[in-house]
């Protein structure tokens, strides 16, 4: 895992899209430590919280379009979102829509609610707004205290 992490901060704007891009998904991963590292090394913030909003962005689509398949089985086997999640995410969701994707940013819940959405067959327009909300006020939020961290220590 580290040398993913290193090799992710070497790329700059790209591995910080791609490392966003995987945490996105299905698959655990911390693009928040890839975003302060970036910052950490003199990269724009800006650029970095665009590109980790952009690749956080289509993993977390690739979770609805994953629930729009429909089959649980298939999703539970091969991407390992297990059933009890996607209960919790149920629960969390219903009654609620597609705003409720603004929570996807949420560790360990944040897919299966997009998993959800997807199988309710939730707006996707409204899904993909009220997701890249969610995902840009956290990374801005995750960019704003690296900078006043790096700024105690300088």
């Amino acid at each position: 895992m580290d040398a993913i992490l290193q090799f992710m901060i070497e790329w700059g704007y790209l591995g910080m899209f791609l490392s966003a891009l995987i945490a996105g998904t299905v698959v655990p991963f911390s693009s928040e430590a890839v975003l302060v590292a970036c910052i950490s090394m003199g990269l724009n913030p800006v650029g970095c919280v665009l590109a980790a909003t952009a690749g956080n962005m289509i993993g977390g689509m690739t979770c609805y379009w994953l629930g729009t398949l429909g089959n649980m089985k298939w999703i539970e086997k091969y991407f390992g979102v297990d059933q009890k999640k996607l209960e919790r995410a149920e629960r969390f969701v219903k009654g609620r829509g597609a705003w409720m994707a603004f929570f996807m940013f949420i560790p360990f819940l944040g897919e299966a609610i997009g998993v959800v959405l997807g199988l309710m067959r939730a707006n996707v327009w409204i899904t993909s707004l009220s997701m890249f909300l969610g995902k840009s006020f956290r990374y801005i939020a995750i960019a704003a205290t690296a900078l006043g961290l790096t700024t105690l220590f300088a």
